[in-house]
């Protein structure tokens, strides 16, 4: 039996890892310079957890979630998303106590039973950042600025910043009212879908793609036309700050997003690199969360990124990934004696931190030279029966085909 992959999954074979190594070091070091520090919560979580938190009519706790019971009969789910879990740890750990703010960061794998497409997996790699602990306007244009810069260094520029406003739950609760009843007088117009969502999750209706769902809810209601006076003045702060920071955005009444927990701020950076699927990132304020997941009442907002779709908007930017470190010294050798003395000079050199490879399948010295040119290795050390007797060895420089002999012991202060 042949093995391959689960449906949705991807492999990151060597020839791509150094751009996944490259956007996670920017992440890291951008997240550093911002004065986030990185969580790491379990891969799977009670599954109360998003039911709670998310909602049970959303598309993801409903559809879209891999959950099974264990051996104890627990519900277990793969997280798919890692605000929930973040927001678990603050509360578990009584982090509130410690200082009134909390900046995090993550890195991590995310599990949903979507239908796989370009950018779209079932396991795929998010990053991200939570704020929590204040609901100071700043903190979300810091977030939405955050996001933008760690984008920028990944060759990710043409990208749109969509916002909007979802106000607090009673607004929201009023606002879906009148979205229904609009919405009822169209119904029999709405898609199959969007009938089944006008009665679960009736904002979801206001994101369909489906031509005649469009045309309908585009004369629906506004929910920015029904906030309270604190929404909208809290909003265009918000937008303000985005001016002075120099990000362009447009405002956007079908950004609704698929969590329950969103409050005031919701924002999504869209590629029309990506198609139809065509959000790169995105994210907004969380103010009751906590509370919902039995925490004290504690503001916050956060964003997802999925670094597949960073790296495919990269890729067709043309964005040239820098190249991993490459290979220092590649010992050619030309019998057993010869591998034995490579062997040890080599476990010397990589104590000093130099990247060293040899041939471990006695291939001829032509092979052993394409092998060091295919790596990019900086100079080759040939060692025979003559560098044995001589206990020096032939160093080629392979930029310009220069070549000294050097004694084994003095490989390192000529590769410097």
């Amino acid at each position: 039996m042949k093995f391959q992959k689960p449906k949705g999954t991807k492999d990151i074979l060597p020839p791509e890892i150094h751009k996944w190594h490259f956007v996670e070091k920017v992440i890291r070091d951008t997240m550093d310079l911002y004065n986030f520090s990185e969580i790491r919560t379990p891969m799977f979580e009670n599954t109360t957890l998003f039911k709670r938190g998310v909602g049970t009519e959303t598309d993801i706790v409903g559809k879209e979630m891999y959950t099974f019971e264990d051996k104890s009969g627990n519900s277990i789910t793969l997280k798919p998303e890692m605000t929930a879990p973040v927001a678990r740890a603050f509360v578990e750990h009584n982090l509130a106590s410690q200082a009134p703010i909390h900046k995090f960061f993550y890195i991590t794998s995310m599990f949903r039973y979507e239908k796989p497409q370009e950018g779209r997996y079932r396991e795929h790699t998010q990053f991200g950042a939570e704020v929590l602990g204040t609901n100071d306007v700043y903190s979300d244009i810091e977030i939405i600025s955050l996001v933008k810069h760690i984008y920028n260094q990944v060759g990710v520029h043409n990208f749109k910043v969509k916002i909007n406003s979802l106000g607090m739950p009673d607004d929201r609760r009023k606002y879906i009212e009148l979205l229904i009843n609009y919405l009822n007088n169209h119904q029999e117009h709405l898609s199959n879908d969007s009938k089944r969502r006008l009665v679960i999750n009736p904002l979801r209706i206001l994101d369909s793609k489906d031509p005649n769902d469009i045309e309908i809810t585009e004369h629906a209601p506004k929910i920015l036309e029904h906030l309270d006076i604190a929404s909208i003045v809290r909003f265009e702060k918000v937008i303000n700050g985005l001016t002075i920071a120099g990000i362009d955005y447009e405002v956007d009444f079908r950004l609704v997003r698929g969590f329950d927990y969103y409050t005031d701020t919701t924002f999504e950076f869209i590629s029309e690199d990506l198609g139809s699927q065509n959000a790169i990132g995105g994210g907004g304020r969380y103010d009751k969360l906590v509370e919902t997941i039995g925490g004290k009442p504690i503001p916050g907002i956060g964003f997802g990124s999925g670094i597949e779709r960073m790296i495919m908007v990269a890729d067709r930017n043309n964005f040239i990934f820098p190249s991993g470190k490459s290979v220092d010294v590649y010992f050619i050798t030309l019998n057993e004696e010869a591998k034995l003395v490579a062997f040890k000079e080599i476990l010397n050199l990589r104590k000093s931190g130099i990247k060293c490879e040899y041939d471990s399948l006695g291939r001829s010295f032509k092979a052993q030279m394409r092998e060091a040119n295919k790596m990019n290795s900086r100079f080759v050390y040939i060692i025979g029966d003559e560098e044995i007797t001589k206990q020096k060895g032939l160093l080629k420089k392979m930029s310009d085909g220069s070549q000294t002999e050097i004694s084994f012991n003095n490989i390192i202060e000529n590769i410097k």
